[in-house]
């Protein structure tokens, strides 16, 4: 999996539904993991935290719902957008399925062209990056579709990893990020980096964006991390 790739969590009971919902979620370009029901779902999220969460309203023993209000009420992953699925076509089941959390509904029978585009659109919220957005950060912008970055007119040549940090930085413009979660969102969980190799890159990415004159953007939390501005 390239950790640019965003990552998608399929909750569904249905093995054909679940297949076919991951089959073309990775013909988009989407990095799936699959759950067969909620237990499974929590289990994973608490693993390895999805970009997004396409889950399914009924299955047996935790609902769909269950699985959204447990996410939503923990700090750490209330921030995971979930799009519900369901056959319940009525308004008061899409209002009930909101107000716990979801952050869109589709009803069964749906449209595999319009649910791709509803994920990409979450997506678009939470990871611009990875949907090819054009990010900007005071003289700072950043193609994510050409994989340019220029300040103040002027390019700024970066490699794949500081490319990366500062994609992760733009996203969130003022959050702090520690270097463990640097590390999982750049370099990816599989891989074992030490967490001084985040420091070096970090000084290159510095480097990179002041070569040509302007303040550096990117703050040191002593104690916490990294964040810009």
């Amino acid at each position: 999996m390239s950790v640019d790739q965003p990552r998608v969590l399929v909750v569904e009971d249905e093995p054909a539904q679940r297949e076919v919902l991951a089959y073309n979620l990775e013909a988009e370009g989407f990095a799936v993991s699959r759950a067969k029901n909620g237990e499974e779902a929590l289990l994973l999220v608490n693993e390895d935290a999805p970009d997004i969460i396409v889950l399914d309203w009924m299955m047996p023993n935790l609902s769909g719902i269950e699985v959204c209000r447990r996410l939503k009420i923990r700090p750490e992953t209330r921030g995971i957008p979930v799009i519900m699925l369901s056959a319940r076509s009525e308004e008061v089941d899409k209002v009930r399925g909101l107000e716990t959390g979801a952050d869109d509904y589709v009803v069964k029978p749906y449209s595999v062209i319009e649910l791709m585009a509803r994920v990409r659109s979450q997506l678009r919220r939470v990871r611009p990056s990875t949907v090819g957005q054009r990010l900007e950060f005071d003289d700072i912008v950043l193609d994510a579709e050409t994989h340019k970055v220029m300040r103040g007119q002027i390019d700024v040549k970066l490699g794949p990893t500081e490319f990366r940090l500062l994609s992760t930085f733009m996203e969130k413009p003022g959050r702090v990020w520690s270097r463990e979660q640097l590390l999982d969102r750049v370099w990816g969980r599989d891989i074992y980096v030490d967490t001084r190799t985040v420091d070096v890159h970090i000084g290159r990415l510095r480097k990179a964006l002041t070569r040509n004159g302007g303040g550096d953007p990117v703050r040191t939390v002593r104690g916490s991390g990294y964040a810009l501005g």
